[in-house]
C-alpha cells in the first residue's frame, strides 16, 4: 500500500487538537503505525496465523476498528476454512474509502464485507475469530465491558478474541521506563522530539490505556475462560482471550 511519510506533527501547532482518523491521517497511516507502534507488523502477521487456526467453516471473522484493513487482509490470506467470511468495521469513512480501493486490488478468495459503523452498534454473530487491534483503547471506559460481553456472546465455543492495546503500568518506575522506551523507539524511526510531544498531546483523553490486569479482569468478567499476553514490545501488547 502506497502512503506518504507521516509529518503531521513536524511543525509547531499552536493548539494541538484531539487526534482524529481523518483524511490527513489516512494518507500517512501505514507509515505512522509502522513508526509509532513497536512490533505492529509482527502482530498483523500473527493475526493471520491465528485466524488460520481458529476460523471455522461457515463462520464469521470480525475485524473491529479495521482502519485500512491490515488485520483483515492478513486473515484473508491465511484462512482456509470453507464459506468463511470477514466483516471489517470502522467508523471512519476516510479509512474505509481507502480500504475499499485496496480490496479491489486483492485477489484472495475469502469474502470481505466492509461496514461503516460504530463497533458498539454492530451485532456479533456466529463468530470464530474477533480482532480488536488497538481499537478498545479508543472506546470510552464505561462502554468497554459491554462490548467485550457482546463479543463473548457472539463467539462460537472455542472461539478467539485477539485484543491488542497500549498498556499502562501500576508501578511508576515501569510506567516511566516503558514510556521513555516507546519515545526512544519513535525517535529511532525518525520522529523529532516536537513530533513525539505534539502527537502525545493530540492523543491525550482520546486514547485511554489500561493495565494488563484490568484487561484480564474485564475479559474474565465477560466470560472468557483464559486471557494471556502472547506478545509485548515495551508498552504495546497483544492478548489472546479464549472462549
Amino acid at each position: 500500500m502506497n502512503s506518504s511519510k507521516d509529518s503531521l506533527y513536524a511543525s509547531p501547532v499552536g493548539d494541538v487538537g484531539a487526534f482524529k482518523f481523518d483524511d490527513s491521517v489516512v494518507r500517512v497511516f501505514p507509515d505512522m503505525i509502522r513508526r509509532s507502534v513497536p512490533g505492529y507488523s509482527a502482530i498483523i502477521s500473527a493475526i493471520g496465523l491465528l485466524a488460520s487456526r481458529f476460523a471455522r467453516d461457515r463462520s464469521v471473522c470480525y475485524d473491529l476498528g479495521c482502519s485500512l484493513g491490515a488485520a483483515t487482509l492478513s486473515m484473508r490470506h491465511q484462512i482456509t476454512a470453507e464459506h468463511c467470511r470477514i466483516i471489517a468495521v470502522d467508523n471512519s469513512e476516510a479509512m474505509l474509502a481507502r480500504f475499499q480501493e485496496v480490496l479491489q486490488q486483492d485477489q484472495a478468495a475469502v469474502a470481505v464485507d466492509v461496514l461503516c459503523a460504530d463497533i458498539r452498534d454492530v451485532a456479533i454473530e456466529n463468530a470464530s475469530v474477533v480482532v480488536l487491534n488497538f481499537t478498545l483503547q479508543f472506546i470510552p471506559l464505561e462502554d468497554r465491558r459491554q462490548l467485550l460481553q457482546k463479543i463473548y456472546q457472539g463467539l462460537l465455543p472455542g472461539g478467539i478474541l485477539i485484543l491488542s492495546e497500549k498498556l499502562k503500568f501500576d508501578d511508576d518506575r515501569q510506567q516511566d521506563l516503558q514510556t521513555q522506551m516507546h519515545h526512544a523507539f519513535k525517535a529511532a524511526q525518525g520522529y523529532s522530539g516536537l513530533e513525539i510531544s505534539q502527537k502525545r498531546s493530540a492523543l491525550e483523553n482520546v486514547l485511554i490505556p489500561e493495565t494488563f490486569s484490568q484487561h484480564q479482569s474485564r475479559l474474565r468478567q465477560a466470560g472468557f475462560s483464559s486471557a494471556e499476553v502472547w506478545f509485548q514490545y515495551f508498552n504495546f501488547a497483544s492478548i489472546i482471550a479464549l472462549k
